[in-house]
C-alpha cells in the first residue's frame, strides 16, 4: 500500500487515472465493438458455412473467436478498478493482441495456392504471436516499447508475400485488408499518447473500426465473392 493514497502498489498505476467520463466513453466503445463482433461474426459464420471449405471455415472461426476474446479481455482490463487484478488483466490484454493478429491472418493465408508458402507463413505468424504472448504473460511490463514494434512487424509481415496475396485474393478483399492495417497502425499513435484526454476510448475506437474492416474483408472473401 502507498502511504499517500492507501492504494496497493500497482505498476504503471499513474496511467489508470481516468475520469468517469473517460471510463464511460471507453465502455461505450467496447460495448459497440463487442455487439458488432458478435452480430457480424455470427452472420459471417452462418453464411460462410455454405461457401467455404472445411479449413477455410475453421480459420474463420479462429478469427471470430480471437476478435471476441480481444474485445472482451480489453473491456474487462480497461474498466476494472485499480487493483492487482487489473495488473494481471493487463498481461492478458496485451498478449491477446498477438492472438488477434495471428487469427486475422489465418483466413487469408489459407487461400494461397502454394501450400508450402501458406503453411510457412501461418507457422511464422503464429510462432511469432505465441512468442509475443509468452513474453507478455511471463514478463509483464517489460519490453513494452519493443512490443509495439513487434505488433506492427507481425501485422505487416504479409508484405513479404505480397505478390502471392495479390495473385490469390480478390481486389476488394485486399483493399479492405490494407485499409484495416492502416487504421490499426494509425491508432498506435493514440495507444502511446497517454496524456491525451479520452486516449483509451480513441485508441479502442481505431481498433473497432480496423477490426470491422478486416471482418468485412473475411466476409468479402468467403461469402460475397463466392455468391
Amino acid at each position: 500500500m502507498t502511504r499517500e493514497t492507501g492504494l496497493p502498489e500497482i505498476p504503471f498505476m499513474g496511467r489508470y487515472r481516468h475520469t468517469r467520463a473517460e471510463l464511460i466513453a471507453d465502455g461505450i466503445v467496447h460495448a459497440v465493438g463487442i455487439v458488432l463482433a458478435i452480430s457480424a461474426g455470427s452472420i459471417l459464420l452462418a453464411f460462410s458455412v455454405f461457401h467455404a471449405g472445411v479449413w477455410e471455415y475453421v480459420a474463420a472461426v479462429f478469427y471470430v473467436v480471437s476478435l471476441l476474446t480481444v474485445l472482451s479481455i480489453s473491456c474487462a482490463y480497461n474498466l476494472w478498478p485499480i487493483s492487482r487484478a487489473k495488473w494481471i488483466l493487463r498481461r492478458f490484454d496485451h498478449a491477446a493482441i498477438y492472438l488477434l493478429i495471428a487469427g486475422t491472418y489465418t483466413p487469408f493465408l489459407a487461400q494461397l495456392d502454394n501450400p508450402a508458402t501458406a503453411w510457412l507463413m501461418i507457422g511464422l505468424v503464429w510462432g511469432a504471436a505465441a512468442a509475443g504472448m509468452v513474453i507478455k504473460l511471463a514478463l509483464p511490463g517489460r519490453f513494452d516499447r519493443l512490443a509495439i514494434v513487434f505488433y506492427l512487424a507481425i501485422g505487416w509481415s504479409g508484405l513479404a508475400i505480397g505478390h502471392s496475396l495479390l495473385d490469390t485474393l480478390p481486389a476488394s478483399t485486399l483493399w479492405l485488408i490494407v485499409a484495416g492495417g492502416i487504421v490499426y497502425s494509425s491508432g498506435v499513435v493514440f495507444f502511446v499518447w497517454q496524456g491525451l484526454k479520452f486516449q483509451s476510448a480513441v485508441w479502442h475506437g481505431f481498433v473497432v473500426v480496423a477490426a470491422g474492416l478486416h471482418l468485412a474483408a473475411v466476409m468479402d472473401l468467403l461469402v460475397v465473392n463466392r455468391i
